[in-house]
């Protein structure tokens, strides 16, 4: 276990806010969760590769930072094999190591930034497939019951960029570990039309594994800024699920509207474009902009606070509401400490 105090945070976090915590403490085993004192939710904060966390404020006590690793196939038979990840696997990598062993599942899921462990919690999905699709159970630390729990599928409670890690109080559960369930035999899952019609444009034509990896990545960089680039984390607003009358009524209005049917709760709409028919895209205030290159996308241009990028997100929230009667929630955890008004 490593213990540092007074520690600058911009590294941690891919917006690269500057914020700094009372102390870091790098948990790389077991062993270390262990032995580090009790989590306080109302000063701490559990991070693993700060790709959806946007400081808004420092973090007065301290930060738990997840560097538990490990790749471990654990089962396997003639479909596929059943194999167990340390929460602090770069979940990017992961997706290399098994599209490289002939492993399919999680591959429409590549450049996703982030960790492992933070797969379950927002349920992460991209290109027509879920995080849900794969995950077998979860291992983590309940700082409630100072034990360890296992929670399957089903206890997870996944639902679009939504869990019960979510759900819990804040930083209830640390994760630890996760199991997926990867096949051997290759089914290309490109039923969302952009990725289709990436791989259609491939010299090769071919939908391989392989195939369907290297198109998502294009994909990915095409439309996405990269955090290594210009600070971001992703796609900062959940595509909005409405119901049945609210749609029928944006429809009729504006028949653009891209639309997914979501069964029973009912349509989830595009965020995005929601953003852009409000004349956002590429608007900047204080250094904080929403990207020119996706308008789903906040980023800080330079030496923004994290502040800056929340009342701009703010903002965003405002204008599509008064335009659309449409409420649109951040992806992100907003960290801001109670002490600040």
């Amino acid at each position: 276990m490593k213990v540092a105090e007074n520690q600058a945070l911009d590294q941690l976090n891919t917006f690269g806010i500057s914020a700094r915590a009372g102390m870091v403490i790098t948990i790389e085993t077991e062993e270390d969760l262990l032995s580090a004192p009790g989590l306080d939710p109302a000063r701490d904060l559990l991070l693993g590769g700060g790709s959806n966390v946007l400081f808004v404020t420092d973090v007065p006590g301290i930060v738990y930072l997840n560097r538990i690793r490990g790749i471990e196939i654990i089962g396997e038979d003639r479909e596929g094999i059943l194999l167990e990840v340390g929460a602090g696997e770069n979940w990017h990598e992961l997706v290399t190591w098994s599209v490289a062993r002939g492993f399919s599942g999680i591959e429409n899921l590549a450049l996703i930034p982030g960790l492992a462990g933070a797969a379950p919690m927002q349920n992460i999905g991209a290109y027509g497939v879920e995080l849900a699709s794969v995950l077998d159970s979860v291992t983590a630390w309940d700082w409630h019951t100072a034990n360890w729990v296992v929670l399957s599928r089903q206890q997870c409670l996944l639902g679009y960029r939504d869990s019960v890690f979510k759900a819990a109080p804040p930083d209830r559960y640390l994760i630890t570990s996760i199991r997926l369930i990867l096949k051997k035999h290759f089914t290309a899952q490109v039923a969302y039309s952009g990725l289709a019609a990436e791989l259609e444009k491939s010299s090769t034509g071919s939908t391989g594994l392989a195939d369907v990896y290297a198109a998502v990545i294009r994909l990915r960089r095409q439309k996405l800024p990269d955090p290594a680039v210009i600070g971001n984390a992703g796609s900062f607003f959940k595509n909005p699920l409405l119901p049945t009358a609210l749609y029928q009524q944006l429809h009729d209005r504006f028949p653009a509207l891209p639309s997914w049917d979501a069964g029973d709760p009912g349509t989830k709409v595009s965020a995005a474009w929601l953003i852009e028919h409000c004349d956002l895209k590429g608007f900047e205030k204080n250094g904080a902009a929403v990207s020119s290159q996706h308008a789903l996308v906040l980023v800080n241009q330079g030496h923004c606070s994290g502040l800056d990028i929340w009342e701009l997100a703010q903002l965003v929230q405002a204008r599509v509401w008064d335009t659309f009667g449409v409420r649109l929630e951040p992806e992100p955890r907003i960290f801001r400490h109670a002490d600040v008004s």
